[in-house]
């Protein structure tokens, strides 16, 4: 049976200092985490992480990830799905084109946070509406993993909010060290009763 209790509460400890140079990569604790963890989870890490590859920007991979039986990869990539169609959408009507052209795989679900992502796609620079973009991510990993403390799923949510923070990190430093400092928190306060989506 895997330790998820040790695991997770060992994550802050390896980036407590999130000053100067010496905040880690996600490469860095990704691998941490992987060493730690069953095959049966690394299995679960590797799908999640391929959905940041551009080759698997596909009808293939997306359609594979929605009937996918790990509740987080199906939520996560079927959110991720909509947004990359709001994107399409937007860049379709700010180019005067069929707002539906280059749609690859639509989902047939209700996109709660649509209005939201509306909102953000029509913020006033390109800075902010990419920080937006990832906010509501943040957010959504929240959501699905709104009970989900110590499992797989929390560590799924946990690399997926590293690699915000790793791009984030390239983009504005700045907004990569907030991001870290605030996951850092999240964590922190599992063990102090509070819960694991508790926004900072």
């Amino acid at each position: 049976m895997d330790n998820y209790e040790y695991l997770i509460a060992g994550l802050p400890a390896l980036s407590s200092d999130v000053s100067g140079q010496d905040c880690p990569s996600a490469s860095v604790l990704i691998k941490e985490i992987r060493e730690l963890s069953s095959d049966k989870d690394n299995i679960l890490f590797d799908t999640l992480l391929k959905g940041y590859e551009e080759e698997n920007f596909t009808p293939e991979f997306y359609g594979a990830m929605l009937s996918h039986p790990n509740r987080f990869l199906r939520e996560f990539f079927r959110f991720d799905l909509n947004v990359r169609n709001a994107k399409v959408r937007y860049l379709n009507e700010s180019l005067g084109r069929p707002r539906n052209t280059d749609i690859f795989l639509e989902d047939e679900g209700e996109f709660e946070e649509e209005a939201e992502v509306h909102r953000v796609l029509y913020g006033p620079n390109l800075l902010s509406r990419e920080k937006g973009l990832d906010e509501l991510m943040w957010k959504k990993i929240d959501e699905i993993n709104t009970f989900d403390y110590f499992n797989v799923s929390a560590l799924l949510g946990y690399i997926a909010k590293l690699k915000i923070i790793d791009r984030w990190m390239a983009l504005d430093e700045a907004t990569g060290r907030e991001m870290f400092r605030k996951l850092v928190d999240e964590i922190r306060g599992t063990f102090n009763g509070v819960e694991f989506n508790e926004t900072k």
